[in-house]
């Protein structure tokens, strides 16, 4: 899990009063999750983070399902599809979900607003792109590959860099956390972990900014967005300590565990959520069995769903694919290498490929916005002709 930060100034004890230079005290602000239980941060604000001006309604996200969900393999060329807009938060494109996890692409071209999702955790993965996530605890620059976790509640914006950009978004209902078996009892990274705290990055500069006026903030909350105006800058804070903030991780510091046979998907897990896991697949050496078959066997994804984001054009067991293609095989087919894939993978070294897999335990379904760029003909492409 993310581990304890401090940025700027806090007082030695907890609630107790941390008094201004000139008069009246800094007001703390308690953020975290799971009700007192889970991650949590202090925070020391120059004024009340209650102090709303108005609110109001902006619109109903609906996003629809497909009609037709009849069981099949899908794959979709995401990067085909028209941009929603030019905001990273606001202007996604629906491609799959259920009640536990939303998967969207943004391809944003401009600064964002203030944004605060009051539903889920989000990880945004960097296709392309790279810039600033600006937070109420601090800067977080990032660049192309990294894995962006922000947490629910937390008011940021992205400031772009003047390149293309395209996010690749999972939303959770439930928190974003690393794979227990990748911690001790005390919450630290094993050694085991294909990765550890050096190559998670924490919000590094806190800029304090006391600005009085009228500061609007989109808020997420049960499917609709809201504008909530408060009466001062939200990046108002002082100083803060804890282990909840925004943080980073770049899918180039996951270090693939790899052996003598084919090694199943689980040692690509990278993050988990409720009902869901998301693994990274990145390039590696290929097992090292004389007659080891690099490409996974065939499976029955058992009580689960499979998509697999591609972030470049190689992938060991797929053929037609595309940079940005999204393959989705859902429970109650079996899948596996394409025809041909097999014998072709007898002998070779090692993959570039590079892929975000997202499985989830409640059946997905496919978004009507994601449909313009289906390949119809993907679900007979292990026809051997």
């Amino acid at each position: 899990m993310p581990y304890y930060c401090r940025r700027g100034k806090i007082p030695h004890k907890r609630h107790t009063a941390f008094r201004k230079e000139g008069g009246g005290v800094y007001y703390e602000h308690l953020m975290g999750n799971l009700g007192f239980t889970g991650l949590q941060s202090l925070l020391y604000t120059l004024r009340l983070p209650t102090a709303i001006l108005r609110a109001e309604k902006i619109r109903d996200l609906s996003w629809e399902g497909q009609a037709d969900q009849t069981l099949r393999m899908r794959h979709f060329r995401t990067h085909r599809l028209a941009p929603a807009g030019p905001s990273p938060t606001v202007d996604r494109t629906p491609l799959l979900f259920n009640s536990h996890i939303a998967l969207s692409i943004a391809m944003p071209d401009g600064d964002d607003s203030f944004y605060r999702n009051a539903q889920g955790d989000e990880i945004v993965y960097v296709t392309e792109g790279g810039g600033v996530l600006e937070s109420q605890l601090g800067s977080l620059r990032f660049r192309k590959g990294d894995y962006i976790v922000v947490p629910r509640g937390i008011i940021h914006r992205y400031r772009l860099d003047k390149t293309k950009q395209i996010f690749f978004v999972v939303e959770s209902a439930g928190h974003v956390r690393t794979p227990p078996r990748y911690r001790n009892e005390h919450g630290q990274l094993l050694e085991h972990s294909p990765y550890c705290e050096r190559d998670i990055r924490a919000p590094e500069e806190l800029e304090t900014r006391d600005e009085k006026g009228e500061f609007p903030i989109v808020v997420k909350k049960q499917n609709t967005l809201h504008r909530i105006v408060l009466d001062h800058h939200p990046f108002d804070v002082v100083g803060w300590d804890g282990c909840y903030y925004p943080w980073a991780m770049n899918i180039e510091d996951f270090e693939p565990i790899t052996g003598r046979i084919h090694q199943p998907p689980p040692v690509h897990q990278t993050f988990e959520g409720d009902r869901w896991v998301l693994c990274s697949f990145v390039p590696r050496l290929f097992d090292y069995h004389q007659d080891a078959i690099p490409v996974p066997y065939n499976h029955s994804n058992v009580m689960s769903d499979e998509m697999l984001y591609y972030c470049n054009e190689e992938f060991m067991s797929r053929r037609g694919i595309e940079y940005g293609s999204i393959s989705l095989h859902p429970d109650g087919l079996p899948h596996g290498p394409q025809p041909g894939k097999t014998e072709e993978s007898i002998g070779k070294k090692e993959t570039k490929e590079l892929a975000v897999m997202v499985d989830t335990f409640d059946p997905l379904v496919v978004a009507k916005n994601v449909l313009p760029c289906e390949d119809k003909d993907y679900t007979h492409s292990w026809i051997e002709s």
